[in-house]
């Protein structure tokens, strides 16, 4: 398995026979390097529905046939432009024949803003856990410090997990490694910051923060080292 970071949330997952794409939020991101029109993905994986997260889904899905995950609310949203998808929820898991997607729960808000201004309502965030060749891979989503991350890292084995750290929307630097003491991971590669002005974050002084575990600062591209 090859797991890469894109800039944002974007998270790239390449298995054996399968590309999933995590929040492709590709145009207006100046930190990936992904281009829309090249992606091809077989799966994409959301997290929740706010622009920067659902970001080029639609564009690519349709160019690519990819399957989308989501809420239920983002899925039927999604599924109205023509989109395939598969609906879930908080607490639910399902074997796929790419790998198992169970999601949990986010302090976040949920939702799409139109061009039209309309506040668009989809459905609860999540976190991702994702299982697949043996290795666990926990996507948090956009989140605040929640208890129950202790019981996620005692019920899972996360191998590698993507933690938000650009506070003022999501978990800031101390929160952030604090919720690495409780889930746990091998490996925890810090996401959602430098963005935009309001989550300015220098992820060294996040790494400074954690203790026994190995943090991967990775620049959009870059792959983690398992």
């Amino acid at each position: 398995m090859q797991i890469s970071f894109h800039g944002h949330s974007i998270v790239k997952i390449q298995t054996n026979e399968t590309t999933i794409l995590i929040d492709p939020f590709i145009r207006g991101n100046d930190l990936t390097d992904l281009q829309v029109e090249t992606e091809k993905p077989d799966v994409i994986l959301l997290t929740h529905g706010h622009n920067e997260h659902l970001g080029d889904t639609v564009e690519i899905a349709k160019s690519s046939g990819a399957l989308v995950v989501g809420s239920h609310e983002l899925s039927n949203y999604l599924s109205w432009q023509g989109i395939n998808v598969h609906a879930m929820n908080i607490g639910g898991a399902h074997p796929f024949d790419f790998g198992t997607v169970k999601y949990t729960q986010a302090f976040h808000s949920n939702s799409y803003i139109t061009e039209q201004k309309e506040i668009i309502y989809m459905g609860m965030p999540g976190g991702i856990l994702f299982t697949a060749e043996g290795l666990t891979i926990y996507h948090a989503g956009d989140t605040a410090l929640f208890g129950d991350m202790k019981l996620i890292g005692e019920r899972h084995t996360i191998d590698v997990a993507f933690l938000p750290i650009g506070d003022n929307f999501t978990m800031g630097l101390e929160d952030a490694a604090y919720a690495v003491s409780l889930l746990k991971p091998k490996i925890v590669v810090p996401i959602h910051y430098n963005t935009f002005p309001p989550i300015k974050q220098d992820p060294n002084d996040f790494k400074k923060l954690v203790e026994n575990c190995d943090v991967q600062i990775l620049q959009a591209g870059e792959f983690v080292k398992l």
